[in-house]
């Protein structure tokens, strides 16, 4: 665990892996967005037609282009340079989308109240300061707005977790440990360096968003349909405990 590293160096990892990280990316973003988070997040979305969506860390761009062909004015931040980049130049220029560069601690660019929806998908365990970037999310969203945010899952997925197999690679159960340490730790997931992922307790979670103003609306911990198990038979073994966690928060001030 490199315990002394903060959201400026995780910045700099995912700028060195973004092309990487893109080349894994279709329309429909890379396989666990297809299996598991894209359904679960859609299916706690409304209609966007005509709504003023952000979509706060978006990568490659992926998720802002199916908004915006849903009908969504989309502005799409991100704290990667290139993550933009890539972004910009994968978009039709028909489709209405606004790219800025700018890290979810600090969106000072962006005007209060601003969004309708504000979508954040597996962002937030990349950021030193998620208490900030909860504020500035409950900040540019309108009364009666929703947020939904997906993680790695914070019960499951800690700083020492992985599957405990046999010689021959059976995969017996899924170990978890460290639960409760709450900092930044690496994991094996660049193509040439290890990113930064930021680990803290479900309560920590929830106690935040309970601080910050928002209500929970709803809590999904996604696992693959039948239809995506027949395309993709090997997440079977997912069935046996969430590898994600999506929060579907509303803004009640002044509503």
């Amino acid at each position: 665990m490199k315990k002394n590293a903060g959201t400026e160096e995780a910045i700099k990892r995912w700028d060195r892996f973004a092309d990487a990280y893109a080349a894994n990316h279709t329309e429909q973003g890379d396989i666990h967005k297809e299996v598991f988070l894209n359904p679960a997040i859609f299916s706690l979305i409304d209609s966007v037609k005509n709504k003023k969506v952000l979509d706060a860390g978006c990568g490659e761009g992926y998720l802002s282009r199916m908004l915006a062909k849903s009908g969504a004015s989309v502005t799409a931040v991100d704290y990667s340079p290139r993550m933009i980049e890539i972004a910009m130049d994968r978009t039709p220029h028909d489709l209405s989308i606004h790219y800025r560069q700018g890290n979810c601690e600090d969106l000072h660019f962006l005007e209060d109240n601003s969004f309708e929806l504000i979508v954040s998908n597996m962002v937030i365990q990349d950021l030193a300061d998620y208490e900030q970037a909860f504020q500035e999310m409950h900040r540019l969203l309108a009364a009666g707005g929703c947020f939904i945010f997906s993680i790695l899952h914070p019960c499951f997925v800690t700083p020492e977790s992985g599957w405990e197999k046999t010689h021959d690679g059976k995969k017996l159960h899924w170990n978890v440990d460290q639960y409760f340490y709450e900092g930044v730790y690496e994991q094996k997931l660049g193509d040439q360096e290890n990113m930064l992922f930021f680990h803290r307790t479900l309560t920590s979670y929830i106690n935040t968003i309970n601080k910050t103003g928002f209500h929970i609306e709803s809590v999904l911990e996604p696992k693959p349909s039948k239809e995506m198990l027949k395309k993709y038979p090997s997440f079977e073994e997912d069935l046996r405990c969430p590898d994600f966690i999506v929060f579907k928060l509303r803004n009640l001030t002044n509503f």
